[in-house]
């Protein structure tokens, strides 16, 4: 199990991040991204502690940690300019929180998240024709979630995204120690959103090439 968008106490999450690693491992987890949410008033204080923890945890925990950043409800004209910022501070996993039916995110911010070059775009809501394509041309991936309330929109955007070939990830969005789930119930999930069972193994795989990708950068 790979997943690429949790949360600690350094924003509304329940652990801090050592017991959600330790509790991730026990739940057969390979890799996890610790994805806290942020805008310009905390990213800067969040970041840097997530990528110490990372450096001093190394060779004593089994699953490889990723540092990330849920850039969450911030105006879309400014989400760019937070995407780079993140990445200099170390930030290896950037997801912006899309425009899920279920909260008033702003109009426009699925668009500035795919323009900005984010990792994932998360819980995209009924994303646009427009902005599905150009999150195709832009590599952008997007995130069917096991979390309650955005999983609502999973099969319109697993129906758009199979359409179009754009790349999927399946993340759990976890605020409490029972967010978390097993690699079997990940594959429930796909399913439920109406992934055929043949493309479920493509959708895991694609994680692991996200965090490959994210070691190759040079964040350990």
């Amino acid at each position: 199990m790979i997943d690429l968008h949790t949360h600690s106490i350094f924003s509304d999450g329940e652990l801090i991040p050592a017991e959600l690693i330790r509790r991730a491992a026990a739940h057969g987890y390979s890799a996890l991204a610790i994805t806290d949410h942020m805008d310009q008033s905390n990213f800067d204080m969040v970041i840097p502690r997530i990528v110490k923890l990372i450096e001093k945890l190394r060779g004593s925990i089994p699953i490889t940690v990723l540092a990330g950043a849920e850039i969450t409800h911030v105006p879309p004209a400014l989400i760019p300019d937070l995407i780079k910022e993140a990445r200099a501070l170390g930030a290896q996993i950037i997801i912006v929180h899309g425009e899920t039916i279920v909260e008033p995110v702003a109009e426009g911010t699925n668009r500035a998240a795919i323009e900005g070059g984010a990792d994932i775009l998360a819980h995209p809501g009924l994303i646009s024709r427009e902005d599905l394509l150009l999150a195709l041309e832009k590599g952008i991936t997007l995130e069917i979630t096991a979390r309650k309330g955005h999983s609502l929109s999973n099969g319109y955007v697993a129906r758009q995204a199979v359409e179009l070939g754009i790349p999927l990830t399946l993340n759990t969005d976890s605020h409490s120690p029972s967010d978390l789930i097993t690699k079997e119930f990940a594959k429930l999930v796909l399913l439920g959103a109406g992934i055929e069972e043949n493309g479920i193994e493509r959708i895991f795989n694609h994680a692991r090439a996200l965090v490959d990708k994210a070691l190759g950068q040079g964040h350990k």
